[in-house]
């Protein structure tokens, strides 16, 4: 553990209202259970580039979704202090 310690409190870098979000996978295990949820619909896919598309715009909608919630995970602006780059804005929204 001695060993590991700056791996294991790595997380004390961020500021304090990031650390319980951090040490959580909810927002992984939701994501998962999403695509997991939306490929099971479809059952059999004619080849693996249809599994693709199908998660890949799985995955642009949510990433959608977490650019215009600011109040549920981490945000651009509380990100921001911890960032070298002064400009900082949000990410152009997948079409």
């Amino acid at each position: 553990m001695d060993e590991a310690e700056t791996d294991v409190l790595a997380y004390m870098g961020f500021p304090a209202p990031h650390r319980t979000k951090l040490h959580s996978t909810n927002p992984l295990e939701r994501l998962n259970g999403e695509i997991k949820r939306r490929t099971d619909v479809v059952g059999i896919f004619p080849n693996e580039a249809a599994i693709r598309r199908l998660v890949g715009a799985i995955l642009l909608e949510q990433n959608d979704e977490w650019v215009v919630q600011r109040a549920r995970y981490l945000t651009l602006e509380t990100m921001a202090p911890m960032s070298d780059d002064l400009l900082v804005s949000l990410p152009a929204v997948a079409i």
